[in-house]
């Protein structure tokens, strides 16, 4: 894998900026040819950014929302990086569950949001495991591939070697897993933040999800963009520091 130079750096951030001044000019016409009741023009997005700041009630729901998405991907990753190395470790192990693994994986999360109501009520617990529920699967499922793919050659030349099971697990196995792990992380915690909005318009409404809904609902556009807008920064800033530490812990590969 080749490493990125200073000069490929730089391309990519003019790349991206371009493609972000063409989204705003798109954004901006698409405000003038259709009803402003429907798509606010950028700059009264940003205005309305500001108002919901200054009011409080931005932090606010970030906070809370921030709260429920990151209590619940750090329990998924708690239970599902062990669970993915265990199944990858002992086959029988991983042959016997990887069945029951897929089906949940392939079952829609909101199928389990009123069984979840019942057990755990409307609050904080309920919507952590609604997360939890999104988050765990692709980091599952990423690390018991990841762990499955160990090359084949460095184990049997480790072991002609001498090496004993334990130290290639620790220094063949997990290296050649890390970029799964780490793949499923990332697609775990975009679930994970899909699922905290869920949670929070399922159950108690608060959050950026209560926000979002009360926008949507009184068609206050220029809020709901705000709050739509919002959730996606998260999205790009919890991916990005993913993915510089993907590239950190790779570098072995490069």
């Amino acid at each position: 894998m080749r490493r990125e130079g200073t000069s490929d750096t730089l391309t990519v951030a003019l790349a991206r900026l371009g493609v972000f001044v063409v989204l705003i000019c798109l954004w901006w016409v698409a405000s003038q040819t259709v009803s402003r009741n429907l798509i606010p023009t950028p700059l009264d997005t940003a205005l309305a950014a500001g108002r919901l700041w200054a009011e409080g009630k931005l932090p606010a729901a970030l906070g809370t929302s921030l709260t429920t998405y990151l209590g619940g991907v750090t329990i998924a990753v708690a239970v599902g990086l062990p669970l993915g190395v265990l199944m990858g470790a002992f086959g029988l192990l991983g042959r016997t569950l990887e069945i029951y693994i897929y089906g949940l994986a392939a079952t829609p999360r909101v199928a389990f949001i009123p069984l979840v109501i019942v057990l755990l009520g409307l609050g904080l617990e309920a919507k952590l495991f609604i997360v939890f529920l999104g988050a765990i699967m692709p980091i599952v499922i990423n690390t018991y591939a990841g762990v499955r793919q160990a090359d084949a050659d460095l184990v049997e030349m480790a072991r002609s070697v001498g090496a004993g099971r334990a130290r290639i697990f620790r220094a063949i196995v997990l290296p050649g897993a890390v970029p799964y792990i780490l793949t499923g992380l990332r697609i775990g915690a975009t679930i994970g933040l899909i699922n905290t909005v869920v949670a929070e318009l399922y159950t108690a409404v608060s959050g950026l999800g209560g926000l979002l809904a009360l926008y949507g609902n009184s068609f206050r556009m220029a809020e709901y963009f705000v709050i739509v807008l919002t959730l996606a920064c998260v999205g790009v800033v919890v991916t990005e520091l993913l993915r510089l530490l993907e590239a950190r812990l790779t570098r072995w590969s490069t």
